[in-house]
């Protein structure tokens, strides 16, 4: 099978529909708590589809609110900003790709796992007092680079999902050994013409091999929240123990959380997820 050149993936990003102007904005500004919030509210409404989605999720009983949400300023006072951040960003981005293109590739399940991570990197995040918001962010867009190869080689994605499951190994040995190229370089290219920050690139690009130097202490919460989401079986794909990503021994030990802390964080995501789960039609 021909490797994929980084040339023609950075040719590919450059063909995607780039992100509401409003949803860059607030990828941008997620350590920025002095946000205009009516001017903020103004910009999604201007955007119909997205103004939609956003007060479907909003209206979810995962949200629990207590009456109907109607409009993204209504949804602001009642959820809070960062909520509703990330709310906007979810409608957002599981609006970007075409669906149904790859066989073997369940686009469901992509979004329950990228949600199990935002979910498990916001709750480490909040343990060791760091940005929840960027974490959650950063968790969303980890593997948004899979989505990248699912759309423009969708055969050859197709080969390295049989791939993974006849040789027992995870899905980024498999494109890397048949693609020459994984879904973490494919997904910094992406965050490249997206402009997204440093920060967030770096995560994106190093979840997967964050000990490597330079790529920052975001990179090693989400690679562990990624393992968090592999051992809580949060897609039909987990249930296979030899096919699940190891997780840093040296990621793990910079966090400085103990067997306890790891077991509390656990059941937390795990109750956080299920809520999600069966609450959202994501």
């Amino acid at each position: 099978m021909t490797a994929i050149a980084i040339q023609q993936i950075i040719e590919d990003v450059k063909d995607l529909p780039t992100l509401p102007a409003v949803v860059m904005e607030l990828l941008n500004s997620l350590d920025n708590d002095d946000v205009d919030t009516h001017e903020l509210a103004l910009k999604v409404t201007h955007d119909s589809a997205l103004t939609a989605k956003t007060l479907r999720y909003a209206n979810s009983a995962y949200y629990s609110t207590l009456i109907k949400v109607t409009t993204i300023q209504q949804a602001i006072s009642l959820l809070g900003l960062t909520t509703v951040r990330q709310i906007i960003t979810t409608a957002a981005l599981t609006g970007c790709f075409p669906e149904n293109n790859c066989p073997g590739f369940n686009h469901k399940d992509f979004w329950r796992h990228s949600n199990a991570v935002a979910i498990a990197a916001k709750i480490l995040a909040r343990r060791l007092n760091l940005n929840q918001d960027v974490a959650f962010t950063a968790g969303l867009l980890h593997d948004i680079g899979t989505l990248v190869l699912v759309t423009y080689h969708s055969a050859q994605y197709a080969a390295a999902i049989t791939y993974a499951q006849e040789q027992k190994c995870t899905q980024f040995e498999a494109e890397r050994r048949l693609l020459g190229i994984d879904h973490a370089a494919v997904g910094n290219a992406l965050a490249e013409e997206w402009n997204f920050s440093d920060q967030m690139k770096k995560a994106i690009a190093g979840h997967h091999q964050p000990d490597e130097p330079g790529l920052g202490f975001l990179a090693t919460i989400i690679h562990v929240a990624n393992g968090i989401a592999h051992a809580l079986q949060a897609t039909a794909s987990d249930d296979d123990e030899d096919v699940r990503p190891e997780v840093s021994a040296l990621s793990w030990e910079s966090l400085g959380m103990d067997q306890a802390a790891l077991t509390e964080v656990l059941a937390e995501v795990q109750i956080e997820f299920d809520k999600l789960n069966t609450q959202v039609d994501i």
